[in-house]
């Protein structure tokens, strides 16, 4: 086999490795994150092998004059593909949690989503617009073209996050999980206080816990994830803890549905009524809260605006599908009258069974500065 049948046959095995893939990647929820991770090194080496391999045609790709519509498509998608994938690799790097686990820049969850899936269907029309170039069935292939890119786009957007909501399950061994390093604390025991949907929602009686940021199962048992990290600080330092439970109408059973009544409380600004909880006799409290439309659950905010905080030091653990505080820093801010707020962790979903180590050092470190 000469040289240019052998770099074509090496191509096209590359560029089959390519879109395998991307597509593998998508469903994440059934491979695992290390699996996510290696994958992900694969994908830009291929990459990197497609771009040695086709070196040639890169120049061309900045030429527009004289050339055919659809070349100029041709030119444009590809241009946008590589500036896409570059963006995918930062952000590859900054959602990286067991390679790159001290990479943070670009680390936003919903973006590295949104860049997958966009580099997904630039290479479906980076791939078609070649084979309309050469076929002569042109409306065929321009059908086959946009039904590939809009699959592509459902995928990214709306398979995915199907996917991850209704089949991601995690079973842990709860003394496992919440077991670690002691702390002793100096001066009086701090409060927890966490919100989560368990004890707040009227879940059906065959619920399990394919519910991402919101539900695990502990020894077989549903267990709120907010629950598991207030567990993890009292294993720590022996703390007091105290649950956000409401005491009229409870959230619905249905994911979806709670999505939309939060977006509801959000609006209006309600004010649910929860069970009173008493912070008079605590100096430091932590709170452990879900993001909810970017910002706290109205349950947290009844609970934040009716203590008293005056002096006290109130530590913020937020939960969450995506990365940051949202807007909750702020938000509590103003709740929370009189306190002295202080961001500790943000915490994505996947990551909460295995952070009692991340937490036991945050709490072994906030003692020595006491």
């Amino acid at each position: 086999m000469d040289k240019k049948k052998l770099g074509k046959s090496v191509g096209i095995v590359v560029d089959v490795l390519m879109y395998a893939i991307m597509l593998t990647q998508m469903v994440y929820v059934f491979t695992g994150n290390i699996v996510h991770e290696v994958l992900g090194i694969g994908f830009f080496v291929c990459l990197a092998a497609h771009i040695i391999i086709k070196r040639k045609y890169l120049a061309g790709l900045l030429e527009f004059k004289g050339k055919s519509t659809a070349r100029a498509v041709f030119n444009v998608s590809t241009l946008l593909l590589l500036a896409a994938s570059a963006a995918l690799m930062l952000s590859s790097m900054g959602v990286s949690r067991t390679l790159l686990p001290k990479f943070r820049l670009f680390g936003n969850v919903d973006m590295h989503v949104y860049l997958a899936t966009a580099v997904l269907a630039l290479a479906v029309l980076h791939g078609g617009m070649q084979g309309f170039i050469r076929t002569k069935k042109k409306k065929l292939a321009a059908v086959l073209i946009a039904a590939g890119c809009g699959a592509s786009i459902a995928v990214g957007l709306a398979l995915v996050p199907y996917l991850n909501r209704h089949f991601r399950a995690v079973d842990i061994d709860l003394a496992e999980k919440v077991s670690g390093e002691k702390v002793q604390w100096k001066g009086e025991k701090p409060l927890v206080v966490y919100f989560t949907r368990l004890g707040n929602t009227d879940f059906e009686d065959d619920v399990d816990a394919v519910s991402g940021a919101s539900l695990l199962l502990a020894d077989g048992h549903l267990m709120g994830s907010d629950q598991l990290i207030a567990e993890m600080i009292d294993d720590a330092i022996d703390c007091d803890v105290k649950a956000i439970t409401l005491t009229v109408e409870k959230y619905p059973s249905s994911y979806g549905d709670t999505v939309s009544v939060a977006g509801n409380e959000l609006r209006s600004k309600a004010r649910p009524q929860i069970e009173p909880i008493d912070v008079s006799g605590h100096d430091t409290i932590i709170l452990v809260y879900p993001l909810w439309w970017g910002s706290v659950p109205m349950p947290v905010a009844t609970f934040l605006e009716s203590g008293d905080f005056s002096g006290k030091e109130l530590y913020l653990i937020a939960t969450q599908g995506s990365s940051g505080y949202g807007s909750t820093i702020d938000d509590i801010k103003s709740m929370a009258s009189g306190a002295d707020v202080r961001p500790v962790m943000s915490i994505y979903c996947d990551d909460i069974p295995d952070s009692r180590e991340r937490i036991g050092s945050w709490l072994a470190e906030l003692n020595e500065q006491r």
